[in-house]
């Protein structure tokens, strides 16, 4: 299963970054940043099925297929916002890490405005039919 190798890289990771805390602590971040590529580069092998379900199911509802390339836009979008926050966490940078939390939901809301405006619409338009 896909789920034991990512947890291997996390473990490897891990005793790696503890043994090189004690003699250099400054390679820490770089085992981080490379454990999280390496499990997001795992992870990415899913990626092109979850896409072809959300587009049959999207041409089986014929609903607009912007609305689900918006939904993978924010998803992905998300995935990479706590990608660099953990990062930014681990290297003892909590400041920073807040202030990319805070422009990614920025970034979202402003993304998600679309369907938003779209869902009020259809209610709107339910509710005067």
């Amino acid at each position: 299963m896909d789920v034991f190798k990512i947890i291997g890289v996390g473990f490897v990771a891990t005793i790696i970054a503890v043994i090189l805390k004690e003699y250099r602590k400054e390679y820490v971040i770089y085992v981080s940043i490379i454990a999280g590529i390496i499990i997001i580069s795992m992870s990415m092998n899913f990626l092109s099925e979850i896409i072809s379900t959300l587009t049959n199911l999207s041409e089986k509802l014929g609903t607009n297929s912007n609305f689900i390339v918006l939904l993978l836009k924010i998803t992905g979008i998300s995935i990479l916002l706590e990608f660099a926050i953990s990062i930014c966490q681990d290297s003892g940078e909590n400041a920073i890490a807040t202030k990319i939390d805070l422009g990614g939901k920025i970034l979202i809301l402003g993304m998600s405005v679309p369907v938003i405006s779209k869902l009020v619409e259809i209610l709107f338009n339910m509710i005067n039919v």
